[in-house]
């Protein structure tokens, strides 16, 4: 929840591959209060059976920067391991090549009074994030 003197961050993952939440993403929190200053990790979660991260740690007053990074190495990996013959790209993954991402990181400004939604669009060879609402 944001007030008059801290912004507040959400986020929820879409798997475009299968056009379904991604369920079990581990999302890190960091924020800093300005560009030079360093990134203080603030805790994290992980995404719920629709996508969503409901209890993201607070941002500290003073906060200009936010970092989130998604652990999408893990997720795909549990994908691979329970992944349907008909999934081209995840059998890809399968023959012993690495996930292409194993991480996605994504790191924004903000200012205190303003919620900020950051959806991740994710599939195994890319990904899209954009500021929602």
């Amino acid at each position: 929840m944001s007030t008059s003197t801290t912004a507040s961050v959400s986020t929820h993952i879409l798997d475009t591959s299968v056009g379904r939440p991604a369920e079990g993403v581990a999302v890190h929190l960091a924020a800093r209060s300005g560009r030079e200053a360093d990134w203080q990790a603030l805790g994290g979660s992980a995404t719920d059976a629709d996508g969503r991260c409901k209890d993201l740690p607070a941002l500290p007053e003073g906060t200009t920067h936010v970092r989130l990074a998604f652990d999408t190495e893990t997720y795909f990996a549990k994908k691979q391991a329970a992944a349907q013959q008909d999934a081209p790209a995840l059998r890809d993954s399968e023959n012993g090549r690495p996930v292409f991402f194993p991480e996605v990181t994504i790191a924004f400004a903000v200012v205190p009074g303003e919620h900020y939604h950051v959806p991740l669009l994710l599939n195994p060879f890319g990904y899209s994030v954009y500021r929602g609402s």
